[in-house]
């Protein structure tokens, strides 16, 4: 599995209580079921579930690309790659 670091913006990073963490997935798709868990229930941000509805909202680059509209089940991740987590911004 590829060790990748999820970075959080805004308040998706509120939501985690916490700017970035690490985790092991091969795909975009792991690795958002893989901070769910870790999310689910543990006290942190705003309290249970918060960080799972703003994921719901929210856009993902993937080592600098957007992952758009792709399947994130065949986003493939690489080692030591990054995942930011982007909630919709404010403004226009």
């Amino acid at each position: 599995m590829a060790k990748v670091t999820v970075r959080y913006w805004a308040a998706a990073k509120a939501a985690a209580g916490v700017a970035e963490e690490a985790y092991e997935a091969d795909t975009l798709a792991e690795a958002i079921d893989a901070v769910r868990a870790r999310h689910a229930g543990s006290g942190s941000g705003s309290g249970s579930g918060e960080l799972a509805r703003v994921l719901l909202r929210c856009s993902f680059l993937v080592d600098g690309d957007p992952v758009g509209t792709r399947g994130h089940e065949t986003v493939r991740l690489a080692d030591g790659g990054t995942v930011e987590v982007l909630p919709p911004f404010a403004g226009g």
